[in-house]
């Protein structure tokens, strides 16, 4: 089994969706009830959270797939 090269574990991956769900929900909420545009923090804010979840899912696939390319080259 390859070393996992992910830097967020799983319960800290789980976590940050849960964020990202929850803000994600919450603008189109905020936005509808507060005159001003406090509500474009939550997009930036998951924004940034969706970022870190996908550059950790690409160094994750891409310690999979260097095992597999090393032993092609052989």
């Amino acid at each position: 089994m390859p070393f996992d090269e992910r830097f967020l574990s799983t319960r800290q991956r789980r976590w940050a969706w849960v964020g990202f769900a929850l803000l994600a929900l919450n603008a189109p909420v905020v936005a509808r009830l507060l005159p001003d545009a406090s509500w474009l923090l939550n997009i930036c804010v998951a924004a940034v959270v969706a970022v870190v979840l996908i550059a950790d899912d690409s160094a994750g696939r891409r310690a999979a797939q260097e095992p597999a390319a090393e032993e092609s080259w052989r």
